[in-house]
């Protein structure tokens, strides 16, 4: 690899781990060309596991980390003394080809930050997919970062070319980005979001009449935002995501904890640890949100409008309204079944599915594989309460704890 390539590399696949919204995507694009190489599986691509246990990774890199704006929290502000590399689209499609040659990439994953102007950039990634794809005879997977602010004919060629598209909001609030990023408008973010969401819809729709259709972005879209740059409350956080969600069939909502980097007034001091158990704790509030029909302003009060640190989402959710539980498992709903603390998507189908041939027993459910260590508080079986300990929020709490204290000691005698 030329020196000068191998540089770039070091500098931009460097500066691109600090965006999180790169996932498997589920896009099956089989290879029917004579002579194209590599195929999109469903499995997906990135830095994860597959269900089969599989490690699969991509490129993931920034066509340039030479940027025209000075968002506060970016590493990459233009008032950053850094180190500044940008690629030739014809240098991206050629080390993707040549990782690709290799094993060592399944796929590309290509954001940047804002050369020149956002049609510049825009214009740059869509000829990376342009190269790939009709010069290179590559359809594997590739996500690609929209530029908000781009021409809406760029976004939607390079659709076109695309797997998955993102446009990352950032920050939660229409203030918050005017404090730390007054140069981006929430508008330029929304409208791209939007022609995606447009373009998904009609191509499904177009795909029922003509069998030929050409696909856009049929992995779907995905966004990104910083958690802890500003004060905003996990409340307000959520309810964006729904919006998202309920607005643009968003795939997923990312959620990165912020990494201070920069010094500056707005900002969390250097010093301050990244809030990365509050990020955890949203992403399970996000999978209640996605897959167990929570709505976001089911998870706080008017006086709690952030996650518990110590408890769960769904646990805290069971806790406030204790007057809806315990829920009998012979009798409950789908949908109520998957508001106990403890038990999953899996537990609640085969729950459903068994009962049907007979009432279940509590030792029928354990022979189910049933996860009943923090169920059992919320549930009976034929009319009786298993938990062993006072049907009330703070006792059970307090049992919770010692739970968790007697695990972390027996591992710690393992040990």
């Amino acid at each position: 690899m030329d020196d000068n390539i191998f540089e770039k590399l070091k500098i931009l696949s460097d500066a691109a781990k600090y965006d999180v919204s790169c996932v498997s995507s589920g896009v099956e694009r089989k290879n029917n060309t004579v002579g194209g190489i590599g195929n999109a599986s469903a499995a997906g691509i990135c830095h994860a596991w597959s269900a089969d246990g599989r490690c699969i990774s991509l490129l993931k890199i920034l066509l340039t980390n030479d940027c025209i704006y000075d968002c506060n929290y970016c590493l990459n502000r233009v008032t950053n003394n850094v180190k500044r590399a940008s690629f030739t689209p014809d240098e991206v499609a050629e080390l993707t080809i040549q990782f690709y040659r290799r094993n060592y990439i399944e796929g590309l994953f290509l954001s940047s930050a804002v050369e020149k102007s956002p049609d510049y950039t825009m214009e740059n990634i869509y000829r990376v997919l342009e190269l790939l794809r009709y010069k290179y005879n590559f359809w594997g997977y590739v996500h690609v970062k929209v530029i908000p602010g781009a021409n809406p004919m760029l976004v939607q060629k390079t659709g076109m070319l695309a797997d998955r598209m993102s446009v990352n909001i950032e920050l939660p609030t229409r203030e918050s980005l005017k404090m730390l990023a007054p140069q981006k408008k929430i508008e330029n973010i929304i409208n791209p979001m939007s022609l995606i969401n447009n373009e998904i819809t009609r191509t499904i729709e177009d795909k029922r009449s003509f069998k030929n259709t050409p696909r856009f972005v049929p992995g779907g879209q995905s966004t990104q935002m910083i958690i802890g740059a500003t004060p905003d409350n996990d409340k307000t956080i959520l309810s964006l995501s729904q919006n998202l969600y309920d607005r643009f069939n968003m795939k997923r909502v990312f959620f990165s904890a912020y990494i201070p980097v920069i010094s500056s007034p707005n900002l969390p001091a250097v010093s301050t640890m990244p809030p990365l158990l509050r990020e955890h704790r949203l992403y399970q509030a996000d999978w209640l949100m996605r897959f167990y029909y929570f709505h976001s302003e089911e998870l706080f009060t008017e006086i709690e409008q952030n996650l518990n640190l110590e408890f769960d989402p769904k646990m805290m959710y069971a806790l406030r309204n204790i007057h809806r539980f315990p829920i009998e498992i012979n009798k409950a709903s789908y949908k109520e079944l998957l508001r106990i603390p403890g038990l999953g998507v899996t537990s609640a189908q085969r729950i459903v599915r068994e009962r049907k041939n007979a009432e279940l027993s509590y030792d029928s459910l354990k022979k189910m594989r049933t996860v009943l260590k923090r169920a059992r508080y919320f549930i009976t079986v034929k009319g009786k309460y298993y938990g062993n300990v006072k049907f009330e929020p703070e006792v059970i709490k307090e049992e919770l704890r010692q739970k968790e204290v007697q695990q972390q000691l027996s591992m710690f005698e393992l040990l």
